[in-house]
C-alpha cells in the first residue's frame, strides 16, 4: 500500500476503534454509569446520529476546502471530541461527546475516499478505497478486543483517551505523507454536490445499506453480553472472538473490493442472504461455543461485504459528487448502525431473551435483501459505468 493510503488507513483505525469500542466494554460503561444495557447502548446511537448529521452538513460546508488540510482538521477534531468522552462527568454529558465525535466522521471518509480514488488507476479505485477503509476493519482485530480485555484492569475512559492520542498520531500522518491534490482533485460548489445526489441511483443504495447492514449492528452491539451471559465465555474468550469477528470484517472488506470491481449486485444480493441466514443460525446455537464462535465470523464476513460494493455504486451513480456520496455512504451505515442498535435495544427493553437482538437482525437483513431489486434495476439502466476515468479528478 501507499504510504498516503496507509496514513489514511492510521485514520480509518482511529476512527474504527472509536466507533466500534463500545461493543467490547458495554457491560463496563454501563456499570459505571448507573444505567441498564439497553440505556448505554445509546452511546452507540449517538455516535451514529452524529455521523449521519455531520456526513452532509460538513462535506457541503468544506467543498471549497483542500482535501489534506480538511483530513488533518477532522482528525484533530474527533481527537479532541474522545478526549471529552473520557473526561465525562455523567452519562448525559457523555452521549453529548459520542455524538460530536461522529460528526467529523463521514466528512472524513468522504475525503479519504476520493483522495485514494485519484491516487491509483481507475480500475483499481475500488480496492484503493478498500485499502483505507482496511483501517476500519483492523480496528475490530486489535482495538475492540484489546479494549474489552483490558477494561477490567483499566478505566474504560483510558481507552477513549488513547482513541484521543491516535488521533493526533494519524492527523500528523496525514499531513506528512498525504500529496496536496489541488490540481488535480478540482473543487466544485455545494450546489452541484447537492444536485448530483438527487438521483435514485444514489438514494437507493443510501437507503438499502441503512436499512440492510442494521443487521450486523443489532447483533454486535450487544454481542459481548450474548457471549458471556448465553455462550458462556470467560473476558480472555470474549476477546478472542472479537478479534475473530474483526478477522471475518477484514476479510469481507478485502473480498468485497474485488467483487465491487467486478460483479456488484450480484455480491450483494449473496451477502444480505448470507447475512440473514447466519445470524438466524445464530440465534439458535449461541449456546455452543464453537458454533457461536464459527457463526460470528460468518456474520462479518458476509456483513463486511456490503461495504465496498455500496461504495462503488455510489461512485457511479454520483459522478459530479464523488465527495458526498462517499460521505453519505458513512451516514448510511451509521444510520444502520444507530437502527440496529436501537431496535436491538427495543428488543431487550420488551422483557425478550438476550439473543433476541440476533432476531432483530435477520429481519433487517432480509429487508435490505428486497430494496437491492429496485437497486439492481437502477443499476442496470447503465450499460457502462457513470464515472469516466477522466472524471475521477471531479470531486469536492
Amino acid at each position: 500500500m501507499r504510504m498516503p493510503l496507509f496514513a489514511m488507513s492510521i485514520g480509518a483505525f482511529g476512527i474504527g476503534t472509536a466507533e466500534f469500542v463500545i461493543m467490547g466494554i458495554l457491560p463496563q460503561m454501563a456499570a459505571s454509569s448507573g444505567v441498564s444495557l439497553a440505556e448505554a447502548g445509546l452511546a452507540v446511537s449517538a455516535y451514529a446520529v452524529g455521523v449521519v448529521l455531520g456526513a452532509p452538513l460538513l462535506t457541503v460546508a468544506t467543498t471549497r476546502v483542500p482535501r489534506k488540510p480538511l483530513m488533518v482538521g477532522l482528525l484533530a477534531w474527533f481527537a479532541a471530541a474522545n478526549l471529552a468522552t473520557a473526561l465525562a462527568p455523567d452519562f448525559g454529558f457523555l452521549l453529548g461527546t459520542r455524538f460530536f465525535a461522529g460528526l467529523p466522521h463521514g466528512a472524513f471518509f468522504g475525503a479519504a475516499a476520493v483522495v485514494g480514488a485519484s491516487l491509483v488507476s481507475y480500475e483499481r479505485r475500488a480496492r484503493a478505497i478498500a485499502g483505507i477503509m482496511s483501517g476500519l476493519t483492523v480496528a475490530t482485530i486489535v482495538g475492540v478486543p484489546v479494549s474489552a480485555l483490558i477494561v477490567g484492569q483499566v478505566s474504560w475512559r483510558w481507552i477513549f483517551a488513547a482513541v484521543a492520542a491516535l488521533g493526533l498520531a494519524a492527523a500528523v500522518a496525514v499531513w506528512v505523507t498525504v500529496p496536496d491534490t489541488r490540481g488535480v482533485i478540482v473543487p466544485t460548489r455545494a450546489a452541484d454536490e447537492i444536485r448530483a445526489i438527487r438521483s435514485k441511483k444514489v438514494l437507493l443504495p443510501l437507503v438499502t445499506g441503512a436499512v440492510g447492514f442494521g443487521g450486523m449492528f443489532a447483533a454486535y452491539t450487544y454481542l459481548t453480553p450474548i457471549l458471556e451471559e448465553v455462550t458462556g465465555l470467560n473476558a480472555v474468550a470474549i476477546a478472542i472472538t472479537l478479534a475473530v469477528f474483526g478477522i471475518g470484517l477484514t476479510l469481507g472488506n478485502v473480498i468485497g473490493g474485488q467483487v465491487a470491481d467486478r460483479a456488484p449486485i450480484q455480491g450483494l444480493f449473496a451477502a444480505f442472504t448470507t447475512i440473514a441466514t447466519v445470524l438466524l443460525m445464530m440465534f439458535f446455537s449461541m449456546g455452543n461455543p464453537v458454533l457461536a464462535i464459527g457463526g460470528v465470523f460468518l456474520m462479518a464476513t458476509s456483513s463486511s461485504l456490503v461495504g465496498p460494493i455500496m461504495q462503488r455504486l455510489l461512485l457511479d451513480g454520483a459522478h459530479q459528487a464523488p465527495s458526498l456520496a462517499s460521505s453519505l455512504h458513512h451516514a448510511a451505515f451509521n444510520l444502520a448502525n444507530a437502527n440496529g442498535a436501537w431496535l436491538g435495544g427495543l428488543a431487550l427493553s420488551a422483557g425478550l431473551s438476550l439473543t433476541a437482538p440476533l432476531l432483530v437482525g435477520v429481519g433487517l437483513a432480509l429487508a435490505g435483501l428486497a430494496l437491492s431489486v429496485p437497486l439492481a434495476r437502477a443499476h442496470a439502466e447503465s450499460a457502462v459505468p457513470a464515472i469516466e476515468p477522466a472524471e475521477l479528478v471531479t470531486a469536492s
